[in-house]
């Protein structure tokens, strides 16, 4: 009877796993049939969204390259003291920093608030704010509500208590800077010139289990929704997306009664009608009037900073190497151990820090689950790809990743080959447009006169390509008659075309140039 039993629920497990697995399937079926691509094009944002202090341009996800890859991007504007909102995506970001310099607040659930303010520097801190924002609002605003509402022990732990929070980290141009799914982040500029970020989202992404829709979700104020659902597609084309109804917040604290969040909060109503954003016009980045007074380490330049990066990589690693002996050896996932201190960006934008570069060509960087260990729980990758005046990124494919290139500089010729050899993209690209790279798909770029700079966003934590020119081409690797009796050339063309390229994946452009600079392809 006992070995019925068991035979019964092995064979509901195996049914039940074979179930799961076709589930997976189908949705992997789903999700491949996108990729039936005849055209690929450089794609100009669809959506544009003013705030207060700044703008987002967003790209229709919906759009067939961008269904095919499972990804969105967003492109954030903040103008100087802009804050963007605290928020959180149903799916994993990577941020890369186009322009400018500013602070940036990760919330680690769970971990500590590690940077807190002395009892010294408390009162200076907090008289400066009084010259502020912080003078007019709480003293004629909130001031005499919350004298009203907090009395005794209450009142005096809060006059007596000094502002802490978790870590904030500085950004700058050339950051890669890594949000796994669901963990809230906010940003400010404090600087007098704008600052840039474009973001990928990785809606096809495991730990997105709600669909390929990207969402965010706002801790604060009264935002616009920047990724429209196919039924608002239409109301989004004038600029503007579904915001909350007249009176009424649009942020997750937004829905709830507000009753309940005032005996929650322990705070009056008139507060949490303020937290709920109510009749709150300043949408998803707003000014700080008076500058952002937050508990930070003084800011280095940027030598300083890059030295800092290098030792905290190497800090990294040791710390890595330690764990891995106490395990008997056995590496870790990078994660474990070290989320609360977790390393999240990297600077791609030193010269020094290229993976590959040829002074007549240009650089390359690269920033992986090796560099930047958290990128293997997100899955991404990324690479900072400069070409200089008519520099060739040799002809490859993408074998495990897909790639969504975004011209931060510069003009350049790309062109991409599908699986029949069919060209589906031939075409220039300038700053400010998007074009994905499906995987396996083949590629090649080649700069203008003015050079070519972008970043390309990846699919995959250790994303590789194999190139089919060079060095280490897939050419190189194949026996000379082999070449020679596929491409029914002699056996002196077959050995031209494995040698004759001793560069590795970045080359030099020819003499015979088109007007613009580069070779048409």
């Amino acid at each position: 009877m006992a070995k019925s039993l068991y035979v019964c629920f092995l064979l509901l497990f195996v049914a039940n796993c074979l179930a799961s697995r076709d589930q997976g399937r189908q949705q992997q079926q789903q999700q491949f049939n996108e990729c039936q691509l005849d055209r690929i094009n450089a794609l100009q944002p669809d959506n544009r969204i003013e705030h207060e202090a700044g703008r987002t341009e967003v790209w229709d996800h919906n759009q067939d390259q961008l269904r095919c890859a499972g990804v969105a991007v967003v492109k954030r504007t903040i103008d100087s003291n802009g804050l963007h909102l605290p928020s959180y995506a149903n799916a994993p970001q990577l941020h890369y920093v186009i322009q400018g310099r500013g602070i940036l607040g990760i919330i680690f659930p769970g971990c500590a608030e590690t940077f807190e303010e002395s009892e010294e520097s408390q009162q200076g801190q907090r008289g400066e704010r009084g010259q502020g924002r912080r003078e007019q609002q709480e003293r004629e605003e909130r001031g005499r509500g919350r004298r009203e509402q907090q009395q005794g022990q209450g009142q005096r732990f809060q006059e007596q208590q000094q502002d802490r929070h978790q870590k904030i980290r500085h950004i700058r141009q050339g950051d890669i800077i890594a949000i796994p799914a669901g963990v809230a982040y906010w940003s400010y500029n404090h600087e007098n010139s704008p600052l840039v970020i474009v973001s990928l989202l990785d809606t096809s992404n495991n730990d997105n289990q709600l669909d390929q829709n990207p969402r965010r979700f706002y801790l604060a104020g009264n935002p616009e929704e920047e990724h429209q659902q196919q039924g608002q597609r239409q109301q989004g084309q004038s600029g503007k997306g579904r915001r909350g109804q007249q009176g009424q917040g649009n942020n997750i604290y937004s829905g709830f009664a507000t009753e309940f969040l005032s005996d929650v909060f322990q705070v009056n109503e008139e507060t949490i009608r303020q937290l709920q954003g109510e009749n709150d016009d300043r949408r998803n980045i707003v000014k700080v009037q008076g500058g952002l007074s937050v508990i930070r380490p003084r800011e280095s330049r940027q030598g300083e900073e890059e030295e800092e990066e290098r030792e905290e990589r190497s800090r990294e690693r040791r710390e890595e190497q330690e764990r891995g002996h106490r395990r008997g050896g056995r590496g870790g996932n990078g994660l474990e151990e070290t989320i609360c201190t977790l390393r999240i960006k990297e600077n791609l934008n030193d010269p020094q820090r290229a993976d590959f570069y040829n002074p007549q060509a240009g650089r390359i960087s690269t920033v992986n689950s090796f560099t930047l260990p958290i990128l293997n729980n997100l899955q991404l990758s990324a690479e900072r790809v400069v070409l200089y005046r008519n520099g060739i990124y040799a002809p490859y494919w993408n074998i495990n990743a897909h790639g969504i290139l975004y011209i931060t500089r510069g003009r350049g010729r790309i062109q991409i080959v599908d699986h029949n050899g069919n060209q589906v993209f031939n075409d220039d690209v300038e700053e400010g447009q998007l074009l994905t790279v499906p995987q396996n798909f083949a590629v090649a770029q080649q700069a203008g006169n003015e050079g070519l700079e972008y970043i390309n966003f990846r699919t995959n934590d250790n994303a590789i390509i194999n190139p089919l020119v060079g060095r280490t081409s897939a050419i190189r690797a194949i026996p000379e008659d082999v070449l020679a009796n596929a491409f029914q050339i002699p056996l002196q063309e077959a050995r031209q075309l494995k040698y004759n390229r001793n560069e590795d994946i970045l080359f030099s452009g020819s003499e015979s140039r088109s007007q613009e600079g580069y070779i048409k392809l």
